[in-house]
This record gives C-alpha cells, sequence and structure tokens, in this order.
C-alpha cells in the first residue's frame, strides 16, 4: 500500500478538524478548498453578522479568515497554533455576500510559519488581508482526542 499523498493527507485532516470545530459551523464557515499549505473557505454574511452599522462585523470576517489559516497550516496533520494575527479591513462586507478567504503559507522557518490570508467578496472585491504566524506543536491532528 502506497503512502498518502500530501493533498489526501489535507483532505483527510481537515475531515478530523471539521467534525471538532463547532465555532466554524456555528458562523457558517464552509470548506471550499484544502491542500498542503493552502485553504479555501467561505462565510455567506448573514443578519447576525451585521453590525450597527449595517456591515458586516469585522471580528467575524477575522474569524474566516483565522479559521482558514488554521486549515492550511494544520494540512500536513502537523498541529500548529496561531501565535498572532493582524487583519487590515480594506471594504465592508454586506448582508448577503458570500466572503472567501484564500490562505497560503509566505514564509516557514523550523517550527513557524508565517501565513497570508485574502478575504474576498463575490464580485472580486477585496475586503481585507490578514497574515498571521503560527507555530507547530507536537503530535498529529488527526491522532488528537475530541
Amino acid at each position: 500500500m502506497s503512502e498518502p499523498s500530501p493533498k489526501e493527507i489535507a483532505e483527510a485532516t481537515a475531515r478530523v478538524m471539521r467534525t471538532r470545530d463547532r465555532a466554524a459551523r456555528f458562523l457558517g464557515i464552509e470548506l471550499q478548498e484544502i491542500g498542503p499549505a493552502h485553504c479555501v473557505m467561505s462565510l455567506t454574511v448573514r443578519e447576525d453578522h451585521v453590525q450597527g452599522l449595517n456591515v458586516c462585523h469585522g471580528g467575524y470576517i477575522f474569524s474566516l479568515a483565522d479559521t482558514c489559516m488554521a486549515y492550511a497550516s494544520n494540512s500536513a496533520d502537523t498541529p500548529n497554533l496561531a501565535q498572532s494575527a493582524q487583519i487590515t479591513f480594506l471594504a465592508p462586507g454586506q448582508l448577503g455576500d458570500v466572503l472567501t478567504a484564500t490562505a497560503k503559507r509566505v514564509a516557514e522557518a523550523g517550527r513557524n510559519n508565517l501565513w497570508d490570508v485574502e478575504v474576498l467578496d463575490q464580485n472580486g472585491k477585496q475586503i481585507a488581508v490578514f497574515r498571521g504566524q503560527t507555530r507547530a506543536v507536537r503530535g498529529k491532528v488527526t491522532e488528537m482526542s475530541s
């Protein structure tokens, strides 16, 4: 039997993470694509995501980007935890918009990784850019207890 490919490992890891990820399910974050050090996720802006100025609350956009980074950073079945993150909001998300986050690794130094996540709306308009740093920890994502 052959060893699983990096893509197969990423898919298996994402399946395990998704079963445990109550926060993403609660927020309505959907996994669109997963691969080695890469992830695409989406969020449809609902009424309960809209804040007092009638646009998507920035915390939900941050959560979408952070969740996308989490799946990308764990895609090799090595647990990674966020160390830091920052987001720049460029345009508001509107009620009904479908926001799509795409995460990719931009630097790797030992157990530390740097990630960029771009968030676009359904028209390709840039909503936010996010940069996060993760650190690998011991174990395997797929072997961690639920």
